[in-house]
Parts: structure tokens; sequence; C-alpha cells
């Protein structure tokens, strides 16, 4: 009982520090600019929710993949060129995004509620968020402030962590962006909900190395089922639009993802990796059984995640149009 106090006044005191958010974003910033700007976002976000469970994990992404590119700029959402392909149209992003149409809706009615004030960038912030609400999490204070960037190129992609990647280069492509490996291990969590195209677990499934077809890290029952879900063609292909669910609750943000760990059920490597060391597996058994701790530290790391190299102030631009940068 009285750990579970503390815990309670722990998440309280964060909530309340977090309307002091070091730097030049805040808390409230459109409070007196677009008063209505967060609800009109919200309420783009359940709309979208309640037609498609599946947005939520999308909008969670699509926040994730722009802040590792180029920092929380909103580049994502750009659309390619005769002259550029951007960054949303290299493989696998190509396939995998969702919810570009969300953000798309909810610039439209900003710009016509406050012309030219709420950034992309702040929506996609705001719209994971909301998701992550809207799926059993908590909820935070979101700083904003943030201005949109005018550069998205395919080629910048490769910083995005990969699903086969080890333990230390997934910590390493976390590091460059100044997030510790704790705050990896936390974010890592967001994959409880969502989907994975099978794509993204053939070697795990069929050809991991020359000696054996299998990763030994991967519950053999698991492994089964997933084969079953996603079938090689005649060629040895796995369907690129083949998906299978992250998780029996792939549309609840719960501590889930911790436990498939410690029974061998994570989907990618760069997740079954997390048992790899002492330090990254005895959080991930603390999260198993401390769900509402995990809940606290994933919305301090969000919240940092979500200023990673912003533009303020005069930087950057407010785009008019989410997928084409200003004249």
């Amino acid at each position: 009982m009285m750990k579970q106090l503390i815990l309670l006044i722990t998440i309280l005191l964060f909530f309340l520090c977090s309307k002091h958010v070091e730097g030049t974003l805040q808390v409230g910033f459109y409070s007196d600019k677009c008063v209505l700007a967060e609800e009109i976002i919200r309420s783009e976000v359940v709309r979208a929710f309640v037609n498609d469970k599946g947005i939520a994990p999308g909008l969670v992404r699509l926040h994730f993949h722009d802040c590792f590119v180029r920092g929380c700029d909103g580049s994502i959402l750009i659309d390619s060129t005769s002259t550029n392909l951007a960054e949303k149209d290299v493989s696998p992003n190509g396939i995998t995004l969702r919810g570009l149409e969300v953000i798309d809706n909810a610039k439209a009615r900003l710009e016509g509620a406050c012309k030219g004030v709420v950034s992309c960038a702040d929506i996609l912030a705001f719209a994971a968020r909301d998701a992550i609400i809207l799926t059993g999490g908590l909820y935070w204070d979101v700083p904003a402030g943030r201005r949109d960037g005018r550069i998205s190129r395919a080629s910048e992609t490769v910083v995005i962590p990969s699903p086969s990647f080890s333990l230390d280069q997934i910590t390493q492509s976390f590091a460059e962006k100044g997030l510790t490996q704790h705050d990896m291990v936390t974010l890592l969590g967001a994959h409880t909900i969502g989907r994975s195209h099978c794509a993204f677990l053939t070697s795990r499934l069929y050809n991991f190395n020359s000696t054996m077809s299998q990763d030994p890290k991967l519950n053999p029952i698991l492994a089964l089922l997933l084969r079953r879900q996603c079938p090689r063609d005649w060629q040895g292909k796995v369907s690129s639009t083949d998906v299978v669910p992250m998780n029996l609750t792939p549309f609840f943000m719960d501590p889930s993802y911790y436990a498939n760990l410690l029974l061998h059920n994570g989907l990618f490597t760069s997740d079954q990796a997390l048992l790899d060391s002492q330090k990254t597996s005895q959080q991930v058994a603390f999260y198993a059984a401390q769900g509402l701790a995990w809940q606290a530290d994933f919305v301090q790391a969000m919240t940092k995640m979500s200023q990673i190299q912003v533009l303020t102030g005069t930087q950057g631009e407010i785009r008019a149009n989410c997928r084409v940068i200003n004249p």
C-alpha cells in the first residue's frame, strides 16, 4: 500500500513539474493564440479512432518517426516532389505509415479557426498524446511551440531504429537523439499496441542464419503461429501486406509487452534484445509487474522525445498544408 502511495505521489509531482518545461516549448502555448487547438485535434483523433482503432498506434509511430529524423519538425508529413523523395515514401514507410489523414483533417480545421498559428509538428505531438489516452494510457500536458521544417529527405530515414537491431545498436540509435537506455526500454513499450508487417519477421521465422531457420530467442510456439499467419509464397517470399497484431491486446496500453518479452514472445529482434543485459532485463521485469510505473515513465520519456531538435521562435515555418512546404 505504501509503495502504491509513493508511486501516485511521484506521478502527481511529475504532472505539476511538467508545467515548467525547460527550453522554449511551453505547456498551454496556444491558450492565448488558438484556444480550441487541442480540442480540435483531440476530436479528429477520437473520430478516426472510433472508425479504426489501429489509427492510435499509427499516430504514435508517426510522431516517433518524425522526431528521429531532423527532430520533431513535421518533416514526416511532407509529400515527395518530382525532384525529391520524401521521408514518408521510402520503404517501409510507404506501406506502414498510418494516420496521415487525421493530421490533414485537424490541420484543415485549425487553419479555418486560427489561420497560420498551429504547426504540423505540434499537431503530431498532441495527436500522439491523445492516441495514447484512447488506448488506456495516462494523460500528460504537451509542451508546444514547435515550428515546421522545410526539408524531408528519404535518405535521412536511415537513423530510424530497425526492428532487426541488437541491444547495442538500438541503444546507440536512441543515444544519438539524447535518449538514455532507460528511455529506450520505456518507449519501446509502445509496441504493446498496433500491428507488424510480416516482412519484419521473416528472418526470425525462416532464415535466421546458416545453421538454423528460426531465431532461438523466439518462443517456438509463437514461431509456429506466426509462420501460419505469415506464410511464404512459392518463391519463398512473405507478402508485404500481411500483418499480425503486436500482442493479444493490440489496442490497449498495458504492460503485456514486457510480460511477453519474459516469455520470449517479443515480435522484433530489437524487442527481445532487451533481455540481453542484466540492466535492461531488470527494467523489463519491473515494468511487467508494475504497469503503473511504466505508464508514468512513459509519459516522461514521450515528453522528452517530443523535444528532440525542435524548431522554435522564428526558425522554420507554420505550414498552411502539412504535406507541402510554404512557397
